[in-house]
């Protein structure tokens, strides 16, 4: 029996996840990451996220991650499953808040990168104009539940539907904010440092950050003390819907990635 990993042909994860646009909605769950206290020292305090010379290296090491588990056999799933959670359940930092050390396989910051993950896919993915349905949106809220388990989350506790997340964001609220140690992110990305074959695209990346900032919801914007109106809304949504027709115009063999279009090709199979 063919291996197709923990999601596979006919699920709404390998239909949403090969998009393009989602590079979008992984700057925004960074930037979801980066408002729950415990969950961001953990990154400042252990990862060379801070360091310009080792961020793209982070940054390749995560989209890898995301792929294999999106599109990787079980048994590479399990691999990098296995890698990810031995990591966090060996390193600590420190909450200057209560004085405590903490490890970073927290349940609840562990809870909340998750949701945060998944909030900004599903969000971007439905703004800029991939057709899901509401129903097909709680299947995907689902599917992910796999990938929770994946970093060592028990799926029993994790939310299911679109509602039951929203409502999870909603309750964890009181507690987020943005640490005053973290550089904030919109200044970091004007000197993101890129491989020299990406040189070119570095003016980018302070625009992308941009947009990801704007598809965050208005509480979150303020968190980050950055102006949160409708107007800003409507031009994400109006953003990400330009930039998602302009990539729809680029051939399927160069606008995919080399596990989406195999995963697209299997489906059509």
């Amino acid at each position: 029996m063919t291996d197709h990993g923990i999601f596979g042909p006919g699920s709404v994860t390998w239909r949403v996840m090969g998009e393009p646009i989602l590079l979008v909605g992984g700057l925004r769950a960074l930037l979801m990451q980066g408002l729950h206290p415990r969950a961001m020292r953990g990154v400042l305090q252990n990862s060379a996220l801070m360091d310009s010379g080792e961020a793209w290296s982070r940054f390749v090491r995560t989209t890898e991650f995301v792929r294999v588990r999106t599109y990787g056999t079980r048994a590479e799933v399990e691999r990098a499953g296995r890698r990810v959670r031995k990591i966090h359940a060996t390193l600590t930092a420190h909450d200057p808040d209560t004085g405590e050390d903490f490890r970073l396989d927290e349940p609840d910051a562990l809870l909340w990168v998750h949701i945060g993950e998944v909030d900004s896919y599903l969000s971007v993915a439905r703004r800029s104009g991939v057709r899901l349905t509401d129903a097909e949106a709680d299947t995907f809220v689902a599917e992910q539940r796999r990938a929770a388990e994946v970093v060592g989350l028990d799926p029993a506790g994790v939310p299911g539907t679109v509602g039951e997340m929203r409502d999870y964001i909603e309750a964890r609220r009181p507690a987020l904010r943005f640490v005053p140690e973290a550089a904030h992110p919109l200044r970091q990305s004007l000197n993101a440092p890129l491989p020299l074959i990406l040189t070119p695209l570095r003016p980018a990346v302070p625009a992308l950050t941009l947009l990801a900032f704007a598809t965050l919801p208005r509480w979150a914007r303020r968190l980050y003390g950055l102006p949160a109106t409708p107007v800003g809304d409507l031009w994400a949504t109006a953003t990400l819907r330009a930039l998602h027709t302009g990539i729809g115009l680029v051939p399927a063999q160069v606008r995919y990635s080399p596990a989406a279009r195999e995963a697209r090709r299997i489906t059509a199979a």
